[in-house]
């Protein structure tokens, strides 16, 4: 009886070693592609990297998620590692870490719910208003708004509209709209317009009149679809791997 029960704990004890194995494996594919993500945003020449940088709370959340990447990388080869060779420092480092790391993603995700409003329309619309120039270029906020327009095609956060009562239509009372929200003939980058004075004299015509939040929200829709859903099967094999650990560090000897 002594021998069978032995035997049926050795073969549990392999199960759970085994099986946080995976877990740690997939945490590790999950701290790879965040990395990936967040490289991919920070070199990316299609306009993604403009609009992270039109809002500091954005720009922040890409090192956030480089940084959470490269830890849950570090974990899960630290946890593979473990469960193999059945090393306790090895189970109770990872777990201490996949602990904090845990409490750092509950923190940010109540941070983003507290912080929302800087994600919205009004948002958008009120920094737009008060500090687009329209053609000075050194400005950065005026420069990666410009680059947004650009890329999507779009005008404003809403509509042109939100040029009226704007710092824009104070430094240039003759334009009903920046440049940028020009039509052009060819490839954005050779700024060949269809007709650029009727564009700016507010001829509907001959300006984009789609706002950049839809033309954004719209391009980016699946993929913020996907990093949510990516989140909660994170945080969800992150709880695994933790009680797995303190299963598999309390069974080894």
């Amino acid at each position: 009886m002594l021998s069978r029960g032995t035997t049926m704990e050795g073969d549990c004890l392999s199960c759970i070693k085994y099986l946080m194995f995976v877990f740690n494996f997939l945490i590790f594919l999950g701290g790879s592609f965040l990395l990936g993500v967040g490289v991919w945003v920070l070199v990316d020449p299609t306009g993604f990297r403009e609009i992270v940088a039109a809002n500091p709370l954005l720009f922040t959340g890409v090192y956030i998620i480089l940084a959470m990447g490269g830890m849950l990388f570090l974990l899960g080869f630290l946890g593979c590692c473990g469960a193999i060779r059945e090393n306790k420092c090895l189970l109770l480092f990872f777990f201490m870490l996949i602990l904090l790391i845990f409490l750092a993603e509950l923190a940010a995700a109540i941070l983003a719910f507290i912080f929302r409003e800087h994600l919205t329309r009004e948002y958008f619309t009120k920094e737009l208003k008060r500090h687009y120039q329209g053609y000075n270029n050194t400005d950065v906020f005026t420069s990666t708004w410009n680059a947004i327009m650009t890329t999507f095609d779009c005008c404003g956060v809403n509509s042109p509209e939100d040029f009226k009562e704007s710092l824009f239509r104070l430094m240039n009372p003759k334009e009903m709209v920046p440049a940028a929200c020009c039509q052009q003939t060819s490839q954005p980058g050779d700024m060949a317009y269809l007709s650029q004075e009727q564009c700016l004299s507010g001829n509907m015509m001959f300006r984009h009149n789609k706002g950049c939040y839809s033309a954004v929200v719209d391009y980016f829709e699946l993929y913020i679809y996907v990093a949510g859903a990516l989140a909660i099967v994170v945080l969800t094999i992150e709880l695994f791997a933790m009680v797995f650990a303190m299963c598999l560090f309390r069974g080894i000897q």
